[in-house]
Parts: C-alpha cells; sequence; structure tokens
C-alpha cells in the first residue's frame, strides 16, 4: 500500500541537513536538496557509497544500495580419473 497524497513524501529529518556521512533509513525519498552529493546507504552488511543526481530524486534511497548479492556457486571436484585398459 502506498503513502497518501496529502501527507506527501517520507523524508528523514537528518536527511535535510547539509553535512551526511551516513545514512540508515532506505525507506526515505531522496529530496531535491541532496543533488549532487555523495551519501553512504548501509545494506545491512556495510556501507554502499552513492552519488545523487537529478534522475534519483523522487525514488527511495533503498533503491540504490542492493541487499542481496548474486552468488554463483561453483563446483570443484577434485577427484582423480583413472583410465583402465
Amino acid at each position: 500500500m502506498s503513502r497518501s497524497y496529502w501527507k506527501g513524501p517520507f523524508i528523514e529529518k537528518s536527511l535535510l541537513k547539509k553535512k551526511i556521512k551516513k545514512i540508515w533509513s532506505r525507506k526515505s525519498v531522496i529530496p531535491s536538496t541532496l543533488i549532487g552529493c555523495y551519501i553512504n546507504v548501509y545494506n545491512g552488511k556495510n556501507f554502499k557509497k552513492i552519488f545523487i543526481n537529478r534522475e534519483k530524486v523522487g525514488f527511495k534511497i533503498g533503491e540504490f544500495s542492493l541487499t542481496r548479492t548474486c552468488g554463483v556457486k561453483i563446483k570443484k571436484d577434485n577427484k582423480i580419473i583413472s583410465k583402465k585398459k
């Protein structure tokens, strides 16, 4: 369910400050005051550095720091195959 139109977008109060170092609020909407800034967004394990440009304004911050990684499993066979004659 989306947020009501009359309430406006949700923006964390700490995002409106000029000096932002680290952000834990992934549900906040990116305001236009952050254009041209770098922010560090927490993805559950570490912080990811993101540059904010005009195209990202209005989206949620969590959309740009992925929490899941695509793990590729490689099976290593250490078996020695011997040929019988």
